[in-house]
């Protein structure tokens, strides 16, 4: 459902995600951003060279050896246009719960991300 809902922006799904890392993150190093979007610093190194070619973001100096990447305007823009569209499909996707299923739910999330990560 979101792809074909981010489809008429011309992205995918894993590309507005990473606009919306990237933004969130303007420090973070390919690893980390590899990291934050569930990817090989491989798949997000040649993600993010395909960006940098459609113009959505741009890669600058860092410390040192270091490279950032930043977001162009249309990749800016992108990533609110889709922000508002998943929006729409995260709405539409707990549509079928009720006030007090979505206070559950939330609840039991809380537990989970309290509890943090089990090895």
């Amino acid at each position: 459902m979101a792809n074909a809902r981010l489809a008429p922006l011309d992205i995918s799904l894993v590309q507005w995600d990473a606009l919306r890392h990237i933004a969130a993150n303007p420090e973070a190093s390919l690893h980390d951003l590899a990291l934050l979007t569930f990817q090989t610093d491989q798949s997000f190194g040649a993600l993010a060279s395909r960006m940098v070619d459609r113009g959505l973001i741009e890669r600058v100096p860092g410390p040192g050896r270091a490279i950032r990447h930043r977001l162009t305007a249309k990749g800016d823009e992108l990533r609110v246009a889709g922000g508002a569209l998943m929006d729409d499909v995260l709405a539409e996707s707990f549509a079928p719960l009720t006030p007090e299923q979505l206070q559950t739910f939330g609840e039991l999330l809380a537990i989970l991300l309290e509890a943090g990560p089990q090895d």
